[in-house]
């Protein structure tokens, strides 16, 4: 009887590189764990076709109804939806126990967009399908980065920097990764040097000192100067990081880890982790896309499963 930890896989979207990473990978991934990869026989062998490469024998499908023609690198609708249901059958599994945790392929938000999807990406669908504030996470052992806000206009920002907003965001992600020391970025740069250059970061502070005062230990420290948050000398002491908005934390990570990164959703009722990149339909079917992001992501999910 295998007793390896069972993980979901949503392949993504089929014009892009994810069933290619998935294929590339599965000799090494069975190893430790037991791959359900949510994709029905018939688009998998067209997809295999178009790699030329042989399917695996033990490669274990949980069926996804559908039937269209993959088109390397092109955004398409139909295409869309189908990782759309490949990450909800992905889902499903794990609320019924039938997987230990999920792990996610990119996803093409326009392809979704043209599919009359209303969600942003993977972890907005989450969020809702959950009634939870999920924790969008990205980075490696090296360098971790929370986002407190994501996918929303830069002018919206400032508009978010409300301490109960704040501090119920620390007490999240607190209770997700435990009694880790937290740099926390202040929004504007010099981090508003003391009110010249904008006054967002009194609010970040007195969220900081709350949570501080809760959890009865200094964890959480700023606001932080965001020009020298990701220098050598300053991440040795640190290895969270939580970003005011998307590019602010986004940018020096993939600067520094592009090709090993995952993106870990926290605060969730699953496990779900994924590449921390996207489609790259410049390079589909064309044998050429890296696989370090989901094995790593992979390996992310059973250390959440194992507790760690």
């Amino acid at each position: 009887m295998n007793t390896q930890p069972r993980i979901a896989v949503s392949v993504g979207d089929l014009n892009g590189v994810g069933i290619e990473i998935a294929l590339k990978t599965h000799e090494d991934i069975k190893k430790i764990c037991q791959p359900i990869y949510c994709i029905n026989k018939q688009m998998l062998t067209q997809a295999a076709k178009l790699l030329n490469t042989q399917l695996p024998n033990d490669f274990h499908l949980c069926e996804v109804d559908g039937d269209f023609t993959i088109q390397a690198g092109k955004v398409d609708s139909q295409s869309g939806r189908y990782s759309y249901d490949s990450f909800m059958k992905a889902i499903k599994l794990c609320e019924t126990q039938k997987a230990d945790a999920l792990v996610t392929m990119p996803i093409h938000k326009e392809a979704w967009m043209q599919a009359g999807l209303k969600y942003k990406g993977h972890t907005d669908l989450l969020r809702q399908h959950f009634d939870k504030e999920a924790i969008m996470m990205l980075g490696c052992p090296q360098m971790f980065v929370a986002l407190y806000t994501e996918h929303i206009p830069l002018a919206q920002v400032p508009s978010t920097i409300q301490h109960a907003r704040l501090i119920q965001f620390f007490r999240d992600f607190h209770a997700s990764i435990g009694d880790k020391k937290v740099a926390v970025l202040g929004l504007n740069p010099h981090a508003g040097d003391n009110g010249v250059l904008g006054d967002e970061e009194r609010e970040i502070e007195h969220a900081i000192a709350t949570i501080n005062k809760e959890i009865g230990k200094e964890l959480f420290k700023g606001c932080v100067v965001p020009d020298i948050a990701f220098t050598p000398s300053f991440r040795k002491n640190f290895n969270y990081f939580i970003a005011m908005y998307h590019d602010q934390g986004l940018a020096p990570l993939k600067a520094l880890y592009f090709d090993e990164s995952v993106n870990i959703s926290l605060n969730l009722p699953i496990i779900r982790t994924s590449v921390d990149h996207g489609t790259a339909f410049d390079i589909a079917y064309q044998n050429k896309a890296k696989t370090l992001s989901y094995i790593n992501a992979v390996k992310s999910a059973l250390n959440f499963i194992k507790g760690k």
